[in-house]
């Protein structure tokens, strides 16, 4: 990837991302999966900023696989979300199914990583073709050369997580909005 589609695809996440995450928050985050193959399959990374300790949370493509979940850093080792995990591997990650405690482990380098590789970028739907990379037509060798910079990362999950600040804490706005809506319906001129 060149550095200027790079560059135009970081920007793009960078504004996707907090969209993604209200839906989350809203409680809509099982609903973005709807379309897998087309606008991709979503979970959220909680981590900690390993210079800030400020909590972060991410949005990224992922793929299942007899229990564990799968997510590849496009960006490499460049991404800050990848330092974070690898600084403290054990996290909270929010998944259609649930909220889990997840141990964190790069994968990169093990046998079979191409399969599941592929698995993750069908479950990235159009961002896999941004980055110009087709995972249901290449061979297996094209793909490795095409992921080379990529990590690949597996979130074993520990344990299921509950309490406040998971996906849905601000399902409480939806009244609220809907209220909203209601009084501006009734106020706005009409033409």
């Amino acid at each position: 990837m060149s550095h200027t589609s790079d560059h135009i695809l970081r920007q793009m996440f960078k504004r996707l991302n907090p969209l993604m995450l209200w839906h989350w928050r809203l409680g809509m985050g099982a609903y973005l999966n709807f379309w897998p193959s087309g606008i991709g399959r979503f979970l959220v990374l909680s981590h900690t900023g390993r210079k800030s300790g400020r909590l972060y949370r991410t949005p990224v493509n992922y793929a299942e696989r007899d229990g564990d979940v799968y997510v590849t850093s496009g960006f490499g080792r460049s991404a800050d979300w990848y330092h974070n995990l690898m600084t403290q591997p054990r996290t909270e990650v929010w998944l259609p199914d649930g909220r889990w405690l997840v141990e964190v482990e790069d994968i990169t380098e093990s046998a079979g990583k191409t399969a599941i590789m592929r698995d993750v970028l069908k479950g990235s739907g159009f961002a896999a073709y941004l980055a110009g990379i087709n995972p249901h037509r290449l061979s297996d060798a094209d793909l490795d050369s095409a992921t080379t910079s990529y990590r690949l990362l597996r979130l074993h999950r520990v344990a299921p997580l509950a309490g406040v600040g998971g996906p849905g804490d601000l399902i409480w706005l939806w009244p609220l909005l809907v209220l909203l809506a209601f009084l501006i319906g009734r106020v706005w001129p009409r033409r």
